[in-house]
């Protein structure tokens, strides 16, 4: 197994059991406690794990801004879920903003190839490198570039998003929940998405089932602002009844 292929799979522990140990990833991958102690060293070093001793858990930081390339590598199969749902909502010659996160990119990445003559609006340098290969209408914000997310920021991005009206937002989060509504880890990306769900006449938030009854730094929006919730699992009764009073339809 590759080192990233276990980087991956390591990920995919943490998330299933909430801490590892050191000595047991060893002999899930067969390797020595030696290699799973300098994998798990980098994942801390971006950000992802809190180290602890003989293990680790999942970071816990508020504000942590992981990179976009480290982002992509997290809860894949989730995001790929939640994108074959979104497909269904968008219809040949629908007009989309899009954000930079990774779960917006895999839906992006499935709609160009189902999905015809559609105009995307985004501040994601990532996506661009996608779209351009499609038949579609592309708009790219402009602004300041933020290299640790490849995306766009400030207020050259918000003037050109301001321009315009769309059919949909389609948005993503690091966090969700009841009492602070929907919030990230970055401010300036933040203020950006908020800007797009302004300039839509419907709002899709896609979150995995990980972003649940969490807080990150800033607060995004209230959870009534949104129409739809796409999701990879069945939320919990008390959230389904939630999201049913504040008229967000929710797909699972």
């Amino acid at each position: 197994m590759l080192a990233f292929e276990r980087k991956d799979k390591i990920l995919s522990e943490i998330k299933k059991n909430k801490k590892v140990h050191v000595s047991q990833l060893a002999k899930i991958f067969n390797v020595s406690e030696e290699t799973i102690r300098r994998d798990l060293d980098k994942l801390e070093k971006e950000g992802i794990v809190d180290r602890s001793y003989g293990g680790a858990t999942l970071s816990q930081h508020t504000n942590e801004d992981l990179p976009y390339a480290t982002r992509n590598v997290i809860n894949v199969d989730e995001k790929k879920n939640i994108a074959t749902k979104t497909t269904s909502l968008i219809k040949t010659g629908d007009s989309l903003i899009a954000d930079t996160s990774s779960t917006v990119f895999e839906a992006l990445n499935l709609l160009v190839r189902e999905k015809e003559n559609l105009t995307i609006i985004t501040n994601s340098i990532t996506a661009v490198e996608l779209l351009a290969k499609f038949k579609v209408h592309l708009i790219l914000t402009g602004g300041t570039l933020r290299t640790k997310s490849n995306s766009l920021i400030g207020s050259d991005a918000a003037n050109t998003i301001s321009r315009y009206f769309v059919d949909y937002a389609i948005i993503s989060c690091k966090g969700l929940s009841m009492e602070n509504g929907i919030t990230d880890s970055n401010e300036p990306e933040a203020e950006i998405k908020n800007h797009m769900l302004k300039r839509a006449n419907k709002v899709i938030l896609v979150a995995d089932s990980s972003k649940f009854d969490k807080n990150a730094f800033i607060k995004i929006v209230d959870i009534s602002e949104i129409d739809y919730l796409i999701t990879d699992q069945e939320p919990t009764h008390e959230w389904q009844q939630f999201l049913k009073e504040k008229d967000v339809t929710l797909i699972y």
